[in-house]
């Protein structure tokens, strides 16, 4: 039951939210609110009683998050109908974004056994490989999205490195029109062998997602040693690396701010950091929950803390405040844009410029708030405007407002940069935003003891099935029996 130092949390999104038991799985009313200037969550079963856990560490930090709250329109083509979310997931007429990233399973075969996953072939008990054929017709249900098709793709696993055809899977999704594709992988393979390394990247897998726990071999266990010839290899291929810590307190939080500098010191080739906060998986005590749990301003305070400030914890920003951007360039186009409307508290991320021995957030030289508000009182205006050629000037003038130049790091000149892109939609001049800098990001994905079924309304990282459903990231891997394992064992491999 609440307490007198409980204070409910009332906004347009309520308190009241919806869960999970993570006993039976059942659906239950669940209770937001804050408690020593930190966000809890708890819920009660009546067959298995009241759990409790942390939601998010920073109470202020998660007010500066709502007020960037936005829902997307979701799909046109819903592929299911809403039954009992999280329990129908397809997704359903209910979901609220699109597919921003699709990830594609490609096998669940992996040459690690890490602790924490669960998902690997040998712990489920059987071999998941969709054939070529199987990927094509995934991959062309997800651009048959409507309004808007997905556009982004992560090959995923197990360890998709495995697969002798990966390039010819890299290669079908970009002849169907997959710009932007992502590999998500250990890098061990690419540490073996350099020529695969550059197969990949020449068949348009250029960005790695690497998994990266901490700089010591006793933090990152899976692939410390294979890190030089990762980077060299990396290097010498033309790949972009994007280092995936998961984060688990007590383990390596200690080490956040040396991920960071270990990145700026590679960052010809490596673009970002996404931290990733661990899922409590499996059943598991409250205290030993309490022992690693860790939260999104959890992560973002140890930053500000190991790098003396020089990244503070001002200037992150939720992931549905850059709606904005999308909302400008749809106005000035008349074309749906792709918006990620997470719910605000799955993640959060900001850029950071090198500047010789400095570290410069944008925000030092960017007022985000004050443009964002811009771009969208800019939108709006447009769209309801006789006279779109006025409010086109009128926009590309009061964009320098929110520019301070003279602190901008050296050689970066911020304004032709946003022109091009907003303006124009030129989204080459990004290459010059990128130089230098390094997208430093988190997102927290759900376990059965934190689970917000309003976060997964609002999901966009969605899994593609090969029974041809998107299915929202903590659907998916919170409830393997109703997603993950139930549709994969349809297509488990024959010997």
């Amino acid at each position: 039951m609440m307490t007198k130092q409980d204070v409910y949390i009332f906004s347009r999104y309520s308190n009241a939210t919806a869960s999970l038991c993570p006993e039976c799985r059942r659906i239950i009313n669940a209770e937001i609110f804050e408690r020593d200037g930190k966000v809890y969550i708890r819920k009660r079963c009546e067959e298995h009683g009241t759990f409790e856990d942390l939601y998010w560490g920073d109470y202020e930090l998660y007010k500066k998050a709502q007020r960037f709250a936005h829902d997307g329109e979701g799909f046109a083509n819903p592929t299911t109908k809403l039954e009992s979310c999280p329990l129908s997931c397809g997704p359903c007429e209910a979901h609220r974004s699109h597919t921003a990233l699709a990830n594609l399973v490609v096998t669940n075969r992996c040459n690690l056994s890490c602790w924490y996953c669960f998902y690997y072939a040998e712990r489920a008990g059987y071999v998941y490989e969709p054939s070529l054929a199987d990927i094509e017709r995934m991959l062309r249900y997800l651009k048959a999205q409507k309004p808007v098709p997905c556009n982004a793709l992560q090959l995923t696993g197990g360890e998709p490195t495995l697969r002798d055809d990966l390039i010819e899977i890299i290669k079908l999704a970009k002849r169907l029109g997959f710009d932007h594709m992502q590999l998500n992988t250990n890098g061990i393979k690419l540490a073996q062998d350099a020529e695969l390394a550059k197969k990949i990247a020449e068949a348009g897998a250029g960005v790695v997602y690497l998994s990266f726990d901490g700089v010591t071999a006793e933090t990152n266990q899976k692939n410390h040693r294979y890190i030089p010839k990762i980077l060299e290899n990396a290097r010498s291929a033309g790949m972009k690396l994007v280092l995936v810590p998961t984060v688990i307190r007590g383990v390596n939080d200690h080490e956040l701010g040396d991920i960071v500098e270990f990145a700026f010191n590679n960052i010809d080739v490596v673009r970002g950091v996404n931290f990733q906060p661990v899922s409590l998986v499996g059943r598991m005590p409250q205290e030993e929950r309490e022992k690693h749990r860790i939260t999104i301003p959890d992560v973002i305070i140890a930053l500000e803390e190991q790098t003396a400030g020089a990244i503070s914890r001002e200037d992150f920003y939720p992931v549905p405040s850059i709606t904005a951007i999308s909302h400008i360039v749809e106005a000035l186009t008349g074309k749906k844009q792709y918006e990620l409307t997470t719910h605000f508290a799955c993640g959060m991320a900001t850029y950071v410029f090198k500047d010789g021995n400095r570290l410069v957030p944008i925000t030092r030289f960017i007022d985000i708030e004050g443009l964002l508000e811009y771009l969208n009182e800019s939108a709006e205006r447009i769209r309801h405007s006789s006279h779109k050629l006025i409010e086109k000037i009128r926009l590309v003038s009061g964009i320098r407002r929110y520019i301070d130049q003279s602190r901008a790091p050296k050689g970066l000149k911020i304004y032709p940069i946003l022109f091009a892109t907003l303006v124009r939609h030129d989204y080459r001049a990004l290459a010059k935003f990128h130089n230098n800098a390094l997208f430093i990001g988190m997102m927290h994905f759900m376990d059965l003891y934190n689970y917000d079924i309003a976060r997964v309304k609002r999901c966009a990282i969605h899994y593609v099935t090969p029974d041809l459903r998107a299915i929202p990231f903590c659907a998916f891997n919170v409830l393997p029996e109703y997603y993950r394992d139930a549709t994969q064992k349809e297509y488990v491999m024959k010997y």
